[in-house]
């Protein structure tokens, strides 16, 4: 029985410009790690072929070191790894394929499918129909070819492609590289095997998005993983399975805090964050100064225990009650200052938010330096 392992949108060299440093490298690391599972799994499986539908690579300009640890982490599976172009690494003139090829980069069992003409396998019963981007965006669809290519007798038909197939996407991604959803039929493939789309999705029977093998995005779209494809007979229906290859969890936890309950709720979430963890905190409400000091406890142990946690508390109140106050000793000066910062906290402005910052900012220095209100928080 053929079986192939469907995979895509690797993006080999992302920076995650927009995470701490130190983690930031590890996170792009964990990427080609998955390339290494993805050749484990091949071999594990004996699949035929591993089909892999564009966006190998980030972006053209990826360093020299990048492509070649990126093919060097094919090794793992001997048989065809069967590669074609993405919007991120389009095959233009000049792109970071020609340059792999000139670096002798690619090894003999990685076949560069840059080109919009089929490829036979005979030996191995598949031909492949590829569909590389040649620019970054096209409007016309460079799948269409697919219906009008006759292969030999006796083989397995598959599609190879990169981009939208139209009307069934999230709204406001089909305007390039559209890719009809009835390609499959009407090219009589057994299996069209697609990229883009970073979660895995089914299109039809025939049609599959396998989604990113290292998610990269806090979606929970089944990212993730990889899709091992059966196609017992010409014309059978293929048995797609899904496979676990991702190292990272990407969460967006978000709480609208009102009461203590909220708080303990969130702390328990918060205790079960672990080194496998990429989590967008989300915080809402209204919290007085012991909740406060809980959850400013509760998120610095779940930072330091996850691979990163980034946390946007812009929309969460600051609300002392009268006895966080008259615990804090804030007489005079102080003591009108945070009843204008109270005042002044409510709304989604800026200085609304400003408000809401310094009110947090002083009664957590306040409380500090009191060891009343200090002993009350810790009560």
């Amino acid at each position: 029985m053929p079986r192939f392992l469907h995979t895509a949108d690797w993006q080999i060299g992302r920076q995650f410009s927009t995470f701490d440093p130190e983690h930031a490298p590890l996170l792009a690391d964990a990427r080609l790690a998955a390339v290494e599972r993805l050749a484990a799994l091949a071999t594990q499986h004996q699949v035929s072929a591993v089909l892999v539908a564009g966006d190998v690579f980030d972006a053209q300009t990826v360093a020299d070191r990048t492509v070649r640890r990126l093919f060097n982490a094919l090794a793992g599976y001997a048989g065809p790894w069967l590669l074609i172009p993405g919007n991120h690494d389009a095959a233009l003139a000049e792109s970071v394929w020609t340059r792999a090829q000139r670096l002798g980069a690619v090894p003999p069992n990685a076949h560069l499918l840059l080109a919009p003409e089929p490829r036979l396998f005979a030996e191995a019963g598949f031909a492949v129909l590829p569909a590389p981007l040649t620019q970054r965006h096209t409007h016309g669809d460079l799948t269409a070819w697919f219906d009008g290519c006759d292969t030999p007798a006796g083989l397995l038909r598959l599609g190879l492609a990169h981009g939208s197939v139209q009307g069934l996407l999230a709204e406001g991604i089909d305007a390039t590289n559209p890719i009809a959803p009835e390609r499959a039929e009407r090219a009589r493939l057994d299996y069209l095997a697609l990229g883009d789309w970073h979660g895995c999705k089914r299109i039809d029977a025939r049609t599959w998005y396998a989604g990113t093998p290292e998610p990269d995005r806090f979606k929970d779209n089944g990212a993730g993983q990889a899709l091992l494809v059966d196609i017992a007979a010409l014309g059978a229906e293929p048995q797609v399975t899904p496979l676990a290859v991702g190292q990272y969890r990407w969460q967006a936890l978000g709480a609208t805090l009102q009461v203590a309950s909220d708080v303990d709720a969130l702390v328990d979430q918060l205790a079960a964050v672990g080194a496998s963890d990429v989590v967008s905190l989300t915080l809402a409400g209204r919290i007085d100064l012991a909740g406060h000091a809980r959850l400013q406890a509760a998120i610095a142990r779940a930072e330091a225990a996850a691979r990163d946690l980034q946390c946007d508390h812009a929309d969460l109140q600051l609300n002392p009650t009268d006895e966080d106050i008259a615990a804090l000793q804030a007489d005079g000066y102080l003591g009108e200052l945070i009843a204008e910062l109270r005042a002044e906290q409510d709304g989604d402005t800026a200085d609304a938010r400003t408000a809401r910052d310094a009110l947090a900012l002083l009664t957590a220095t306040l409380a500090q330096r009191t060891p009343v209100a200090a002993a009350a928080t810790e009560a």
